[in-house]
């Protein structure tokens, strides 16, 4: 897997460096969302009855919010789809729990760029500094991949 340096983007590069130097541990950080409701329904009936399926379609939905880096990996799951304030809480949380200076790597979700997610950050005075990656990259981000591992087995 390519590091984000390797994409050909010499300011995104010189981050990383900086963020190294600086003894930041980075963390790419992803959502996922997870539902009960079945991905295919199979009945049957009796040859000329209407067939009636038997499920109760009230399923509830979950989301999560994972953060990797080359040491760590933690998540956070919350009811309902994942919005500004949950990614502010995950943040927090990072922070409180590694008690050291953060490099953000994540995509370009609307929450990740809101106005109440940089005024949280802003209030942190630096320990947590943000990255972005391109609008279409997702060999790039490495959350995703362990969810796929992590499936398999």
């Amino acid at each position: 897997m390519k590091t984000p340096c390797g994409i050909g983007n010499a300011r995104r590069g010189l981050r990383l460096k900086k963020a190294r130097r600086q003894g930041r541990l980075i963390f790419f950080i992803d959502e996922s969302g997870l539902s009960e409701r079945p991905t295919r329904v199979l009945t049957w009936a009796l040859k000329g009855h209407t067939p009636v399926i038997q499920f109760h379609f009230r399923w509830t939905h979950i989301s999560a919010i994972a953060g990797l880096s080359r040491t760590a990996c933690m998540f956070r799951l919350h009811e309902g789809s994942n919005k500004k304030e949950q990614v502010v809480e995950f943040l927090k949380a990072l922070r409180a729990h590694l008690k050291q200076p953060l490099l953000i790597i994540w995509d370009g979700l609307k929450a990740h760029r809101s106005k109440f997610v940089r005024e949280c950050l802003d209030s942190i005075e630096g320990d947590i500094q943000i990255a972005f990656l391109p609008p279409y990259a997702p060999d790039l981000n490495a959350t995703p991949l362990r969810g796929r591992k992590v499936a398999i087995l």
